[in-house]
This record gives C-alpha cells, structure tokens and sequence, in this order.
C-alpha cells in the first residue's frame, strides 16, 4: 500500500531542502520562488487524488491509516489518518499553500530563499497536525509550525506595524497554551499506563479508554488545559489578544495561512481531541464554552466595527466567524433532549465552517493585501469610490464580502446556518443572543468595507498628489485575479453545491456523536 499521507508531508519537507541547496547565482530568486510554486502543487495533487479519487464519504473510520512502532521504550507510535474532519483540511492546507507562495512570488523581494524555506517547513506543520493520530506525534507537529510563522512575522512583516512584537506575542500566547496541553498529556499517559503495560499516546486507544473516567477533578483538570491550547489558537475570548497584533504585522501571505490554517488547528483539535476523548467533562462544560463563543461572536463583530485599518478589521472578524465554530461544537455536545440529527446539523455547521472561514476570509487577506501594495496604505479614511476606479477589485472584494457576512448562495452562509439551526435545539439563548453577532457582522462589512472601500465619491486630487509620489491605483493583474480566482470558485461552489463537502463531514460528525451518551 502506498504510505499516501506520509508521502503527503514529506514531500513539503523535501521541498524546503531543495531550497536550502540551490547555489548562489543572479538568477537563485527566480528558480526558488518557481520551484517553490511548482513544488507546491504536488501536495494539492497528491491531496486532490486522495480525497476526490480514492476516499471513500461513506466511511467513518480512519481512512489512508499508516501505524509504526517510533519510541518503543514509551510506546510512542508513528500513526497517521485521515477522516471526514481532517481531509477537507489537508486539501484547503495545500491549496492556500500554492496561492500563497504564488503571491509572495511577485510581492517577497528580500531574503528569498529564507522566506521560502519557512513557508515550506510551516506546510509540513500543518498537514502532520492534520494526519497525526498520536498525542506524542501531534504535538511535535504542532510546535513545528509555531517556529516559521514566528519568522514569517519577525521577518517579513511590516516594519510599521511593529512584527518582533507581534511575532514574540504569538509565540508566547500559543507556547503557553502547548505547555498545559503537554502537561494534559503526560498526565493521560500515566492515567493509561499499569503495572505491567506502557500508557498510551494514540487518539483512537485514548478515546477508547477514556482517561480520568473515574476521576472528575483530574478530568476537568486535563479537559480545560487542552482546551486553554487549543482557544488560543482559534482564537477564542479572552485568549484572541495576540491575533489582531499578528495580522498586521504580518506579510499577505503569513496572514491568509495564518487565518486560513493556523486557526483551524485549534477547533480541528477540540473536534479531534476534546470531543471524543473527554466527552462528560465536555458536557459538563458545554454551557461554558457556549458563553465564550456567543461572547467571541458579538465582540468580534463590535470590535471589528471599531477599527480604522483595514486588515485589522479583517483580523477581529475572524474572532466573529470562529465563535461560531466553537458554538457549533459545544450545542453538538451539551447536555439535553436534542435529537441526533440536530447535534449533527450544528457539529456539520461547525466544520464546514472552519473550512469557508479559511477560503473566505484567506481570500480577504490576498484582497487586502493588494490594496496595500497599491495604495501604501491600509486606513479605511483613506479610500472611498474604488468600486468605478477598479471595478476587478470592486467585484471581487464585493463577493467576498457579501460571502463573509452569510449572503445566501455564496459559502458563508450554508455553514452558519447549520450551526444555529442546530444550536437553538441545545442553546437556545446563547444562540438567539449569538443571531445580534450576525446583524453586528453584517453592519461592519456594509458600513466599514463596501460604503467606506466601494462606495461614495473618489478624491482625483488627493490621489493625483499621490500618484505624483509613485503610487498609481491600478485594477487587477494577471497574477493577482490567478491568485484569487479558485477562492471565489469555492465560495460560489460552496454557496450553490455545499453537498461537494458536507458529504464528507456528514459521516464523521454521525459518527462522533453516536459514540457520546446523552
């Protein structure tokens, strides 16, 4: 059989050595950023063959499974898989991949190879977080993508929007959170381990023997340390302090992997992880951690509202969108008389969500990004009129704006739907409060982006001056309406057809829920 998803991570792996060893000569940026791109896309197949070729939606149960002995001494396992929650994941892993290092192709002027290489190696983080089936082989994954978009943001960010600060804050919020989650681990270890068997580290075996079952106060102890990891990375309220900081500091592509991928990890995580595994501390906590989430999605949207530079604004409504993961996740799993195909509709909102959030809102970022590199500038005071002036760039920020704020037949809408039309049936006030997040996010996106971007009178004389400095608003190039033309694909595909996708999340979600006693 062929080892499809180690092939799937090593092959970025590899890439990134490559990098590392083309030799010094005029023309070494060029054939590193094309074979970076190139190199890139033979993950987006290998990934594009597995799950529309060879994997099967009608199966629950771990598909594409690799399983080694790594640290016998431990009883460490080098175990990959692939379900109906991960492989969408690794698919939108790989493609963000290639559009991103493609941009960055035309926009990344210094330290080439470096940038790169770090883009490369935070590739092969993501998928193996994604494909890991062991705690131990996780969490090396894991830490692995912390150090390259440190870098990404120290590096290559904007100098004007202080990057070593946001840079440090980022790792340092998320070191902390995998310090308590390393701590959940070990402790899950030994509560497995007896007198005469090693514990364990894999998923499956942990969900399966259910660890601290017998002892509350450990349980809720290791419960809400792998929470705390895992609702910094979303993130989630209170723990989202370190997201806007990291956005604008961040180059283009950093920040649509960034909101793309990164945050998924954590909500893929609780799905993964919490769900399963601890699933009466869950239950017990659901109303908790639905609290949190209606709080993520009214503040997000209000804050959002609230600020003056355009890529910031994006950065709090991700806030917004992945409160509504998280409200998804704990009406699936809280305690009361729902039917199963209830919990199911609000746990497939979730998903699916994670996965528009990252097509849309990278699609945003890539948006935002080409305003700056026109305009020098990301203060929303500064535009108006944009939608004659560059009528591309008016009618794909337009899409993607109408699809981020739910508008029926694009992608964003499909998911929240599901999630609240699944959450009234456990949380109905969290829910009717989470609607105002809604009406809020949908005020900000028509008052902040397209009246104050789009809309209104444009000011000839004060762009005349500043095209007198160098500075010209262009529409669209070839390579910019490349970059974000399959994203605007998905979000319509989505919108009209959600079955392409729900069709493989379906399964999975039945699946989890069916093994929890209400």
């Amino acid at each position: 059989m062929v080892p499809w998803l180690s092939l799937l991570v090593a092959l970025p792996l590899i890439g990134a050595v490559i990098v590392l060893l083309i030799p010094k000569s005029a023309q070494a940026d060029s054939q590193i950023k094309w074979f970076a791109i190139i190199w890139s896309l033979v993950p987006l197949a290998v990934a594009s063959f597995l799950w529309f070729g060879l994997y099967n939606p009608a199966v629950s149960k771990m598909q594409f499974e690799e399983t080694a002995m790594w640290i016998s001494a431990i009883n460490v396992r080098y175990h990959l898989g692939v379900d109906g929650l991960s492989m969408p994941l690794v698919w939108l892993t790989t493609l963000l991949t290639v559009l991103s290092l493609y941009y960055s192709s035309f926009t990344i002027h210094e330290r080439i190879r470096e940038f790169f290489f770090m883009f490369l190696l935070l590739e092969v983080g993501m998928l193996g977080v994604f494909v890991s089936l062991d705690f131990f082989l996780f969490y090396v994954f894991w830490e692995l993508g912390l150090v390259p978009m440190y870098f990404l943001i120290a590096i290559w960010g904007h100098k004007e929007d202080r990057p070593l600060y946001s840079s440090i804050k980022f790792f340092l919020y998320t070191l902390a959170g995998s310090v308590f989650m390393l701590l959940a681990i070990i402790a899950m270890y030994i509560n497995t381990s007896s007198a005469t068997t090693l514990g364990t580290f894999d998923f499956i075996e942990l969900a399966a023997k259910k660890p601290f079952a017998n002892d509350w106060t450990f349980q809720t102890l290791a419960f809400w340390a792998i929470f705390i990891a895992f609702a910094i990375k979303v993130p989630l309220f209170p723990f989202h302090t370190w997201l806007p900081d990291a956005h604008t500091a961040a180059p283009t592509a950093g920040s649509v992997i960034l909101a793309g991928i990164l945050l998924k990890l954590g909500t893929y995580g609780i799905v993964r992880v919490l769900v399963p595994i601890f699933p009466q501390a869950f239950q017990a906590n659901a109303t908790i951690i639905g609290i949190l989430a209606a709080i993520s999605i009214v503040y997000g949207a209000l804050a959002a509202m609230a600020q003056t530079d355009f890529k910031r604004l994006i950065a709090y409504s991700s806030v917004n969108h992945m409160g509504y993961v998280i409200l998804g996740i704990a009406a699936a799993v809280a305690v009361g008389a729902a039917k199963v195909d209830d919990r199911a509709i609000a746990l497939n909102g979730a998903i699916l969500q994670m996965f528009n959030h990252g097509v849309i809102t990278g699609a945003l970022f890539f948006i935002v990004g080409m305003l700056y590199e026109r305009a020098h500038t990301r203060a929303l005071a500064e535009f108006g009129g944009l939608g004659a002036k560059i009528p591309v760039y008016g009618a794909i920020l337009l899409t993607a704006t109408f699809a981020s704020l739910g508008l029926p037949g694009l992608a964003g809408f499909i998911s929240e739907f599901m999630v609240f039309r699944g959450a009234f049936a456990t949380m109905s006030v969290l829910s009717t409060i989470s609607v105002l997040g809604i009406v809020f996010g949908a005020a900000m996106l028509l008052w902040k982006v397209i009246q104050k971007v789009l809309l209104g009178a444009f000011d000839d004389a004060k762009w005349k001056e500043k095209e007198s400095h160098g500075i010209h608003l262009n529409d669209l190039v070839r390579f910019e309406a490349i970059t974000v033309a399959p994203l605007i694909f998905l979000m319509v595909l989505i919108g009209v057809y959600p079955s392409v996708i729900l069709n493989t999340i379906n399964t999975l979600s039945t699946a989890i829920l069916s093994a929890i006693k209400f």
